[in-house]
C-alpha cells in the first residue's frame, strides 16, 4: 500500500471556450492520506469542484484536463496480482500509467477504466445531491445498480438487503427503499445520496458542498452522519466547501482555493489558528466566531479574478492590502511556513502562496482590523 491514498501533482484543467480558455485549476497540487478527511474551501467559482470533478473525469464536454498527474492507491483488477499488488510487467510497461508503488495515474485512464473507478474505488456526493435521485426510479433501486454495475456476482436480492441496510444506517426506513424521490424529504434525499455513494465501500469519498441547502439542524446531522460512516468503514474523504465553519468541524487537513490556486495548506489547525496568507485571513473574518465579540464582520473588498487568460501575478493582489510590486509579477510558490518564519518545518507541512511571510506575525494583527481592507478600496 503506498503512503498517500491520493496524490495530485501540478494540476492544470480548462474548459474550452470560443475566446481564451477559462482555467479553474492552474499548477494545483495535494495529497490525501488513507482514512483522512481534507477539505477543500474558498469562494464560489475558484475552481475546488471543478477539481474534485477531475478527478474521476466528471468535468463537462468542454473540460479537459491538460496537465499534470492524479495519482490514486488502487491498481485496477485486471493489471493487479492476487494480493492486488500491481503486477510486475504491467509496471515495467510505460504505456500503462502505474508506479512501482500500485499507484494509478487515474488522469492517463480511458473513459472506460474511470468507469470501473467511480462508485467501486471513488464515489462522490454530488453538489446537487438533492436532484441527483432519479426521480422515475425508485431510492432502492437506484442504490442496487450501483451494486450491481460493480458487483456482478452479487444478486439482486443480495444487493437490495444491503441497499435497505445502508438507508437504516444514515436514519432512514429500510422499507422507504421502495419510495421515490419526491417522497423523501430534503435532508432524506440527502442522506440516501450519502447511503448511494458507500454502496461499493470505497477508498476515498469526495463530498462536494454536501450540507448546501439544509437547515443548520438537518447539517448538523449529516456531517455526524458522514463521520460516522467514515469511521466505520475506514474511508478517508475529501470535502469541498465554501462554508469554512463546516471544514473546521470536520477536517484533519485543508486547502485553500482562490483563481484557480492553491493559496495555503496545512492542517486545520494550521490554517485557523496560525493562518499564514492574506486571502484566509479575509475568508476567515467573513465568518463569525462564537468566541470573538464581533460588532460586524469584515469582507474582503472586491470581486474574484476572472479566469479567462488571468494575470501572471498573485490571483489575489488585487484584492490584497499587504500587496507589493513582487506580487504583481509572478505568483508566489508555496512556501513553507515554519521555514519561512525562521522556525522548524513541523511533522505535517504548513504551506502559503504567498511572499510576505516574513512580515506575518504584522498582517496577522493588521488583518484583524476592518481599517486594513477598507483601505484597499481606495488603491
Amino acid at each position: 500500500m503506498a503512503e498517500k491514498l491520493l496524490e495530485i501533482n501540478d494540476l492544470d484543467v480548462r474548459y474550452r471556450m470560443d475566446g481564451p480558455d477559462v482555467r479553474p485549476v492552474d499548477g494545483v497540487s495535494l495529497d490525501v492520506d488513507h482514512g483522512e478527511t481534507f477539505g477543500l474551501v474558498g469562494e464560489s467559482g475558484c475552481g475546488k469542484t471543478t477539481l474534485a470533478k477531475a478527478i474521476i473525469e466528471l468535468l463537462d464536454d468542454n473540460g479537459e484536463v491538460v496537465s499534470g498527474e492524479i495519482w490514486f492507491d488502487g491498481v485496477p483488477p485486471e493489471w493487479s496480482d492476487d494480493d492486488g499488488d500491481a503486477r510486475r510487467e504491467i509496471v515495467d510497461d510505460p504505456q500503462y500509467p502505474v508506479r512501482d508503488d500500485g499507484m494509478t495515474n487515474l488522469a492517463e485512464l480511458s473513459t472506460e477504466q474511470i468507469r470501473d473507478v467511480r462508485w467501486r474505488d471513488i464515489a462522490i456526493i454530488p453538489q446537487s445531491a438533492l436532484n441527483a435521485l432519479n426521480p422515475v426510479y425508485k431510492v432502492g433501486d437506484q442504490i442496487v445498480e450501483a451494486i450491481l454495475r460493480h458487483e456482478p456476482e452479487t444478486s439482486e436480492d443480495e444487493a437490495y438487503d444491503r441497499a435497505e441496510e445502508l438507508l437504516e444506517r444514515v436514519g432512514i426506513e429500510a422499507e422507504r427503499a421502495y419510495d421515490y424521490a419526491h417522497e423523501f424529504s430534503g435532508g432524506m434525499k440527502q442522506r440516501a445520496v450519502i447511503a448511494m455513494s458507500m454502496a461499493c465501500n470505497p477508498d476515498l469519498l469526495i463530498a462536494d458542498e454536501p450540507t448546501t441547502a439544509l437547515d443548520v439542524i438537518i447539517q448538523d446531522r449529516v456531517l455526524d452522519e458522514i463521520s460516522s460512516l467514515q469511521e466505520e468503514f475506514g474511508v478517508a474523504m475529501l470535502i469541498v466547501s465554501h462554508d469554512i465553519s463546516v471544514m473546521a468541524e470536520t477536517c484533519d487537513r485543508m486547502g485553500v482555493m482562490y483563481g484557480g490556486k492553491m493559496m495555503e495548506a496545512g492542517t486545520a489547525t494550521d490554517i485557523f489558528e496560525e493562518t499564514a496568507n492574506p486571502y484566509t485571513l479575509g475568508l476567515r473574518n467573513s465568518f463569525p466566531s462564537i468566541e470573538e465579540s464581533q460588532e460586524r464582520l469584515v469582507s474582503i473588498p472586491g470581486t474574484p479574478p476572472t479566469l479567462r487568460d488571468p494575470d501572471t501575478g498573485c490571483r489575489f493582489a488585487d484584492r490584497c492590502p499587504f500587496a507589493v510590486e513582487e506580487c504583481r509579477d509572478a505568483h508566489p510558490p508555496m512556501y513553507d511556513v515554519d521555514r519561512a518564519t525562521g522556525g522548524e518545518p513541523g511533522d505535517t507541512p504548513h504551506e502559503s502562496a504567498c511572499y510576505r511571510l516574513d512580515s506575518l506575525a504584522q498582517m496577522q494583527e493588521d488583518a484583524a482590523k476592518e481599517e486594513t481592507w477598507l483601505q484597499q478600496t481606495t488603491h
